[in-house]
């Protein structure tokens, strides 16, 4: 598996791999949630679809298998800024605006949404791998740009998958309902920073004689 990155500049660089995404959005979120989100018969895109967007894949074979989008929390395209503060201020009827305590717009904190894994991965490695690969490339592009925090709204069942691949994950606020899929749900934060794994494959190990010449 390999992780891609890019914005509305590059895709075409990548093939059919957007709408690949945008397909397998709509594979969980319509048919298997129910979620009563923008959608035709192969792909589901919402508003926050934009060229501020950032987006973080993975590919197996030529083939997407997951991914998520990622948004400075300063962004604005038309009426609508990111998920969470649109749901602060009330324009999505389906996320209670009281899941946020406090208004954020801050340069140095980030949203993510829409992470999807394929079920075309079968075992709990290959599906873990795969969210390893895709919040780490959402950490290298914030944190490219500045970003310090990433927040997301999503599903209480992520926390623990996170926390097990050594990202800092904390619950940020109350849960809820979902009143589409029966889910509990709340805003977790982290600190833009990498799993476990990544950290360790960037830790430049010396020889000892490299050690004995910085001595």
């Amino acid at each position: 598996m390999e992780n891609i990155r890019f914005d509305f500049s590059g895709l075409h660089q990548h093939g059919r791999a957007f709408y690949e995404f945008l397909g397998l959005r709509k594979q969980v979120f319509v048919d298997e949630l129910g979620w009563d989100v923008p959608h035709n018969d192969k792909v589901e895109m919402d508003q926050y679809d934009t060229p501020l967007a950032q987006y973080s894949l993975v590919i197996r074979n030529g083939k997407v298998v997951g991914g998520a989008r990622a948004m400075a929390t300063t962004v604005a395209w038309g009426d609508h800024t990111y998920m969470l503060r649109d749901a602060f201020t009330g324009k999505l009827r389906h996320i209670p605006g009281h899941i946020m305590t406090t208004d954020i717009a801050a340069p140095d904190v980030w949203e993510s949404t829409r992470l999807v894994v394929s079920d075309d991965l079968k075992t709990q490695a290959e599906r873990s791998e795969c969210l390893r690969l895709i919040v780490d490339g959402l950490v290298e592009t914030a944190r490219g740009q500045g970003a310090r925090q990433m927040i997301c709204l999503s599903s209480m069942l992520l926390m623990r998958a996170l926390r097990q691949l050594g990202y800092g994950v904390e619950k940020a606020g109350p849960t809820y309902v979902n009143d589409e899929d029966g889910r509990v749900y709340g805003v977790l934060r982290m600190p833009a920073d990498y799993s476990n794994a990544r950290k360790a494959a960037s830790v430049v190990r010396l020889r000892p004689y490299d050690l004995a010449e910085a001595v």
